[in-house]
């Protein structure tokens, strides 16, 4: 099974099946299209020559190449035509029977050292290959919508798969201007697996009254550089589709902690409330736009600010606050301890401003907390005790948003909203990797094109710093007792040794 791919087939053409016979045609490569439903692979086509059309119109293909590329996508209208390919890929609908049923129907035709590819986005590759004659020839070949945008796609080791057959579909993702990235066979792969963090931890922010939804989605696009705040994402991908596999990757980790869903979400898809294409989620919307568009908190106006005492947990983040603050006009005190009428900002890391505000020991009534975490050129988070005065708390946001910068103030939490999110991003990736799921150049390489964020996890990481991103999950978790926080030994590990989160195990033998 190491012969170069040339011909393969697909089954299934519906939109993930007519992405993959796009790429492939493109690349030179003959593909035969097939689907049961009567007309469905001949319609196909012809909305793949509709496409190719649109990008000679836009200039991004030349009309030769364009023709080219349809005559190397022929109708099958049996599966017997499909004997000679050399791989074929099922896009067929994501129910285990009926892949299963399929893989049998394929081997009575194709040869034996055909490959046989799932493109399965949560079922188990194993459970797939399971009564199949010869399970060492199927694999995982998950990609993602739409296909020729989304230069990912996941190689998938099912128990049995030869090392050859991944070797062959990683060469043939290449040739298609696509990344493969290898997983092992576990739920939710690489990318919906590592993407539970982002979105489960915002949804217990929300359930915890830490912010409003738009806050939430603020600070995450704003102030870590995400293309779309987490319930706006679920909005647009809808709680029908998103909610259920939230439930079925937390089931099938036998209820581990990190993936536990929200109740919110199942009585949001209850009431129909999915999101976007329905008109309501966890925002309004009409013809598919957001409607009554939520606004930044608005600034309030004082006519004298207090001095400000900056307590910190370390001499850089005091240096570069310091600096801002007076760039920002404040009177900063220099102090050991705060003047009875100072404002006391304080820029913790994994606490809450309570907490903050003992371990200080400042006042809390005129204690407000900043996310050190994130880049003040860029955005503020403000963080208040149930007991902050609104004097206090309005000078903080008034002195904060002086030079024209976006300011959240949010409600007491551990770890403010970022830190708790990107922690916990990087956490899990860690994870991932220790359980040899993915490799580290794979998981850092696949969430940033599958999921969009603006770095790898891992590498994301060594940017903030290992240590204190385990300083935040540690003290979340002593805070909170919840065991979603505890730190996972990739991280705390390399954060105790000083070493990247990218530093892989040594070899063993």
């Amino acid at each position: 099974m190491t012969r170069e791919i040339n011909h393969l087939a697909i089954v299934g053409a519906g939109v993930m099946g007519t992405g993959i016979a796009q790429i492939a045609a493109q690349a030179g490569i003959e593909v035969l299209l097939f689907d049961n439903r009567e007309g469905a692979a001949q319609a196909a086509r012809e909305n793949l020559k509709q496409t190719l059309d649109k990008l000679v119109g836009k200039g991004k293909l030349q009309a030769g190449e364009a023709g080219a590329t349809l005559d190397r996508v022929r109708v099958a209208t049996a599966l017997t035509e499909l004997r000679h390919v050399d791989l074929a890929i099922e896009a067929i609908i994501e129910r285990l029977d009926a892949k299963q049923a399929l893989l049998a129907e394929l081997e009575a035709v194709v040869a034996d050292d055909c490959v046989l590819a799932t493109n399965t986005s949560s079922l188990s590759v194993t459970s797939i290959a399971r009564n199949c004659r010869i399970p060492g020839r199927v694999a995982g070949f998950h990609f993602f919508n739409p296909v020729p945008l989304m230069k990912v796609v996941e190689v998938i080791d099912g128990l049995a798969t030869d090392r050859q057959v991944g070797d062959r579909l990683q060469a043939l993702a290449a040739r298609m201007g696509h990344r493969g990235i290898r997983a092992k066979d576990t739920p939710g792969f690489i990318i919906n697996h590592a993407g539970r963090a982002y979105s489960t931890e915002a949804l217990q922010i929300l359930k915890e009254g830490v912010a409003e939804p738009a806050e939430i989605d603020r600070i995450l696009r704003e102030g870590l550089g995400f293309r779309m705040g987490p319930l706006e994402l679920f909005d647009l991908t809808a709680l029908d589709v998103s909610h259920p596999v939230i439930e079925s990757i937390y089931n099938q980790f036998y209820q581990e902690p990190r993936y536990r869903p929200a109740a919110l979400t199942r009585q949001m898809l209850e009431a129909g409330h999915v999101g976007r294409k329905v008109g309501r989620g966890f925002y309004r919307y009409a013809d598919g736009h957001m409607v009554d568009v939520p606004k930044a908190q608005p600034v309030p106006v004082v006519e004298a600010l207090p001095p400000v005492w900056l307590g910190t947990e370390n001499q850089a983040d005091h240096a570069r606050l310091a600096t801002l603050l007076e760039r920002l006009g404040a009177q900063v005190e220099q102090g050991a301890t705060p003047s009875s009428e100072a404002l006391c900002l304080l820029a913790p890391y994994g606490l809450d401003a309570t907490s903050a505000a003992e371990r200080f020991a400042t006042d809390p009534k005129r204690t407000v907390c900043l996310d050190p975490l994130l880049d003040s050129a860029r955005y503020r988070t403000l963080m208040l005790t149930p007991a902050t005065h609104p004097d206090m708390r309005n000078a903080a946001h008034a002195l904060l948003a002086r030079d024209g910068v976006g300011v959240s103030v949010i409600n007491d939490s551990v770890g403010f909203v970022a830190q708790r999110v990107l922690a916990m991003v990087v956490n899990l990736a860690g994870d991932i990797v220790q359980q040899r799921i993915a490799s580290v150049d794979d998981l850092d390489e696949g969430v940033r094109r599958g999921l969009g964020y603006p770095q790898g996890p891992l590498e994301w990481g060594d940017s903030v710093g290992a240590r204190h991103l385990l300083t935040i999950l540690e003290r979340m978790s002593e805070l909170t007792g919840d065991p979603r926080y505890r730190p996972g030994p990739w991280l705390r590990r390399r954060a105790t040794l000083g070493l990247s989160l990218r530093h892989n195990e040594p070899a063993l033998g």
